[in-house]
């Protein structure tokens, strides 16, 4: 792999802005317009084919969708049957499919169960016979031809229409009227301006409780009493830490069995991911799997750079990273409610000290939001260290059971 070349994502949305896939691509190849070779894409394609698929567990993405830029090279490719069916939209243009062999390969990729998304579908015709054959097109509110097309196709339903480009969340709003059903971008990380403060809810109010008496090791007896109070919360925190396994080989039952089994800090840990999780943010659940691939992410990245503990601290500061939206609340006012270390809040605040680089790197992996190369190289990672933990962090993600 070039030692250049690192992956960005942007969430793929339902209307509900829930999180149905992940758009791919390499860094520098802006907003997935199809600026990248025939080389790129083969060598992007097999490098997700590679990390996200398991001998044993198959597709680490379990249902959501991979949308990938796509040329006639890459769709003949081999690499395509490492990728499930079911799972993969390729993207292709107006002109690739306008090629007779192309839309033959195309119709026997549909046929098999594979996506073909058509790119820039205002410059195709709502008549078009393109549109009998690809899964989905994509566009702008407001376009024309195909995009702005409400009738069927040959008596068949059309395309799902995914739209790209939204300016703020008044647009987003019309396409949800309009009728559009899915989306891509990074508009989530932009607060509703409707929104108002939230705060800390009951149940993030205890486990911040729960977090301080885990930082002052209190006696788990202690833990357990403040714990009772939210069944739902007890079994969520079980839940998660039994997702994931530890290797323990026995499911963890109580709080006194996790303290004994795992030790105070990883408790620590998953005190951090529930509290991020327990957020009732209209928007929420984008931002918590976010803050989950975030906090992954670092961790995975500072593995042989950072002691063990910071390391595991790296994991918290990606957690909490995306609290102040998640609350409503700026993040100054967020670390007032809760007690960090030094160190963890320079890094929430300023993206400095030790923590704050690997931080800004895992927020470099969306979108227009950071320089991934100078990051990479002021913490002597290669590209594919980073793109290695990027993908292990989506799909350590879609392991969690929130």
């Amino acid at each position: 792999m070039s030692e250049n070349k690192f992956i960005v994502r942007e969430p793929l949305l339902s209307a509900a802005q829930q999180i149905v896939g992940y758009e791919l691509r390499w860094d520098g190849h802006a907003h997935g317009d199809g600026m990248a070779s025939d080389e790129d894409l083969l060598e992007l394609a097999t490098f997700a084919a590679e990390q996200l698929n398991n001998d044993d567990s198959g597709w680490l993405l379990n249902d959501s969708v991979l949308f990938l830029e796509a040329t006639p090279a890459l769709i003949t490719s081999p690499v395509v049957q490492k990728l499930p069916a079911k799972h993969v939209v390729f993207r292709l243009t107006a002109a690739d499919l306008a090629d007779a062999d192309t839309q033959k390969t195309v119709i026997e990729l549909r046929q098999q169960g594979y996506g073909i998304s058509l790119c820039n579908a205002e410059s195709v015709g709502p008549d078009s016979p393109l549109l009998a054959i690809v899964s989905h097109v994509e566009g702008k509110l407001g376009g024309e031809g195909a995009f702005a097309s409400t009738d069927n196709v040959n008596g068949k339903p059309l395309p799902v229409k995914v739209a790209r480009h939204i300016a703020d969340w008044q647009e987003y709003d019309a396409c949800v009227k309009a009728g559009l059903q899915t989306f891509i971008g990074n508009l989530y990380l932009t607060p509703r301006p409707s929104i108002e403060k939230q705060g800390l809810n009951s149940a993030q109010t205890i486990i911040v409780q729960l977090m301080q008496m885990v930082r002052k090791n209190a006696d788990v007896r202690e833990l357990e009493n403040v714990l009772k109070r939210d069944a739902t919360l007890s079994y969520k925190l079980f839940r998660y830490i039994n997702s994931v396994g530890f290797g323990l080989g026995a499911e963890i039952q109580s709080l006194r069995h996790a303290v004994t089994m795992l030790g105070y800090s990883p408790l620590y840990r998953w005190l951090s991911l529930l509290l991020a999780t327990a957020s009732t943010n209209s928007h929420s659940a984008v931002l918590m799997q976010t803050a989950i691939v975030r906090g992954r992410f670092a961790e995975l990245a500072g593995q042989g750079i950072l002691p063990q503990q910071e390391a595991e601290n790296l994991f918290v500061v990606g957690m909490f990273s995306l609290l102040d939206k998640l609350l409503g609340i700026p993040m100054e006012e967020v670390l007032e409610k809760i007690q960090l270390s030094e160190l963890v809040s320079q890094a929430l605040l300023t993206r400095e000290g030790m923590y704050g680089p690997f931080l800004a790197l895992a927020e470099a992996c969306e979108p227009d939001n950071g320089d991934i190369s100078a990051l990479a190289d002021s913490l002597f990672l290669n590209a594919r260290q980073v793109n290695e933990a990027h993908l292990a962090a989506l799909a350590w993600a879609q392991a969690i059971k929130i």
